[in-house]
């Protein structure tokens, strides 16, 4: 497996250094249990989407619908690519992970630790978050916005937002900078 550095915001709980994160088949991460939890109404929206259509879905069941076509598309036509539920989302500089670390703390309010430099041994995916997309009830529109994921389609958004996903053995190299906001 290549190795490479990366950086990292580090936001649900905090690292150490020398640590190590295994993530990959078998090993998931945050989303995997959001997403997992949501399965029965994802199941009840799939089986009745007229139930659903033009309602406001909740925020999470919306992220569960997103990431399940996603990593649909993923298995079926990119499985060289890491899955969403399965990898740890990094920067390649450590600017990008200064300005994704704003973000989080001051425009999210999200717990925010720290920036992390890692030593990553495993596979990368480097895409445009603007691909990212509200779930939808129609599965089949939900598999084309996720098709436009993974292929680094157009955004419509203007310039892109980099999102790097990384899987494997991933270890904290070093504490880059303290943030401790929202926590």
């Amino acid at each position: 497996m290549p190795e490479f550095i990366a950086y990292h915001v580090v936001t649900e709980r905090p690292m150490k250094l020398g640590q190590h994160i295994l993530l990959g088949q078998g090993h998931h991460n945050g989303v995997y249990a959001r997403v997992m939890a949501k399965m029965a109404l994802v199941k009840e929206i799939y089986a009745h989407p007229d139930r659903y259509a033009g309602a406001s879905l909740e925020h999470h069941t919306a992220v569960a619908l997103r990431e399940l076509a996603m990593e649909e598309v993923r298995r079926e036509s990119f499985p060289q690519y890491p899955s969403r539920m399965a990898s740890l989302y990094v920067s390649e500089t450590l600017r990008e992970a200064e300005d994704w670390a704003e973000f989080f703390a001051e425009g999210c309010k999200r717990p925010t630790y720290h920036i992390v430099k890692l030593r990553v041994r495993g596979n990368l995916f480097s895409g445009d978050a603007c691909n990212c997309f509200d779930g939808l009830p129609d599965r089949e529109q939900n598999l084309v916005l996720a098709r436009n994921y993974w292929q680094n389609g157009p955004s419509g958004e203007g310039r892109p937002v980099k999102e790097l996903l990384v899987d494997g053995d991933i270890e904290v190299a070093e504490i880059i900078r303290e943030i401790n906001r929202n926590l």
